[in-house]
This record gives C-alpha cells, sequence and structure tokens, in this order.
C-alpha cells in the first residue's frame, strides 16, 4: 500500500482536476454544480453513516463509511479553497495536547 499521504495528495490533485469538469462526467464536477450547500450536505450524509456503520455494522462497513466521509470531506475543502495541508498543520499544532485543553483554549 502506498503511503496515506501519498494517496491523499493524489485524491486532492484529482478532486481539483475533476472540479470544474463536465457534470455528466464527473461526480466531483457534479457536486461543485450543485454548490457548497449539497456538499456539506453530503458530507453530514457520510458522517452519519459512519457513525450506523460503527454502532451497527462490520469492520468492513465502517472503513467503507469512513472512506465516503474523507472524499466527501475532501471535496468540500477544496470547493472552499482550503488545502489539506492546512487541515493536518491543524493537527499537528494540535497533537500531544489533550483534547480536554485544547477546547478550553478556543472558549468550547
Amino acid at each position: 500500500m502506498d503511503d496515506p499521504a501519498t494517496i491523499l495528495s493524489r485524491l486532492e490533485a484529482t478532486i481539483s482536476e475533476r472540479r470544474a469538469g463536465d457534470p455528466q462526467a464527473s461526480y466531483v464536477a457534479k457536486l461543485n454544480a450543485r454548490g457548497t450547500g449539497k456538499m456539506a450536505q453530503k458530507v453530514g450524509e457520510e458522517a452519519t453513516e459512519v457513525v450506523i456503520a460503527a454502532l451497527s455494522g462490520g469492520h468492513e462497513d465502517l472503513v467503507g463509511e469512513a472512506a465516503d466521509l474523507l472524499f466527501h470531506l475532501m471535496v468540500l475543502l477544496n470547493a472552499k479553497g482550503v488545502p489539506l495541508a492546512d487541515v493536518l498543520t491543524e493537527l499537528q499544532r494540535r497533537e500531544g495536547t489533550s483534547g480536554i485543553v485544547e477546547k478550553l483554549s478556543r472558549g468550547a
């Protein structure tokens, strides 16, 4: 298996390439043509399916739904001009910090 970062980089590049393509030929282009609201809705739907798979599905169900969620999140990030590298940088910034402490620092 390739390095996960390489796989995500290739996926991000593919999403960028297909974003302005033909909505009849590309699912990514179709989502972009339908707008941010539809992309955000798909992320929500996929997140719900991850929850369902985690509670009542098997390993393969959860893996498949998690892949769908990551894909749709990356499509949304791309449409909003947010590189995956920015998200990874934020995760790196939070690394080693207690989730409780991190939330308190944001007033959450």
